[in-house]
């Protein structure tokens, strides 16, 4: 999978909201920019993110849509290439379509102990049901975007849902004017659909990583709780290049 993926199997008017969402991020960026970027938004002054520790402070959260989201950094051998730390996305239970359920064959997939996840988001007020990982995005230490992932289970404690189930409640992921970079907010919903069809795809990719590796283990552990199987899918990406496929795309439709 590229950044490049092709998008000409898309009607003109996917591709025209992905277009309006990647004038919002380079907006978003621009205004964010005149006090030192996404990173300082999201650091609110620190230089440096500690490593483990949720940025902005309790995460982000809207009691509204219940989307959340927060930023992390883990130790320095721990991370990707020229990666400093990244985003993660969530949607708690109450912002889910109706009649999702959790994924519970082939093996059990609701946490039991969420609060031992390494990601986990924090806990806000009225907020005690499950949440998926939506996606995760990769930042270097210029403040720029540089891949989306998904992980396993394990990661954020969240309760499985089947990749059909999690593609439509990146919908729901919308934030008002919460926390304390109202700015920050309006990037990251716009990353989420100016990316939206490689999400997706990252999403499907997920499953079929965790399918493939329980049939390679099978019986020896729960693909949930492999600790070898952290990253489940992923995508390099770089704002330039999916802003000039989406133009090259309109162009042709």
């Amino acid at each position: 999978m590229s950044a490049a993926s092709d998008l000409a199997d898309l009607g003109r008017d996917a591709l025209e909201a992905m277009a309006a969402h990647g004038s919002a991020v380079v907006a978003c960026e621009a205004a964010l920019g005149r006090s030192g970027g996404v990173l300082a938004a999201t650091l609110g002054g620190t230089e440096a993110p500690a490593e483990w520790q949720h940025y902005p402070t309790g995460d982000v959260h809207d009691p509204t849509s219940h989307a959340q989201f927060f930023f992390h950094a883990h130790p320095a051998g721990e991370r990707g290439r020229d990666e400093l730390g990244h985003f993660h996305t969530f949607l708690r239970a109450r912002g889910m379509p109706l009649g999702v359920r959790p994924l519970v064959l082939p093996e059990l997939a609701v946490a039991l102990a969420p609060a031992a996840a390494p990601a986990a988001p924090s806990a806000p007020a009225g907020e005690d049901g499950e949440w998926s990982h939506l996606i995760a995005i990769a930042m270097d230490g210029a403040g720029r975007a540089t891949r989306l992932f998904t992980t396993n289970r394990w990661v954020t404690g969240e309760t499985w849902y089947r990749a059909a189930d999690v593609v439509a409640m990146l919908d729901g992921f919308t934030l008002g004017p919460v926390g304390p970079a109202p700015l920050l907010n309006q990037w990251i919903v716009a990353m989420i659909g100016l990316y939206r069809p490689q999400i997706e795809a990252l999403i499907q990719a997920r499953d079929k990583a965790m399918l493939a590796w329980r049939e390679r283990r099978r019986g020896k552990m729960h693909v949930f709780d492999d600790r070898r199987l952290e990253v489940t899918s992923a995508l390099d990406v770089t704002l330039e290049a999916q802003l000039r496929t989406i133009e090259t795309a309109l162009a042709a439709a």
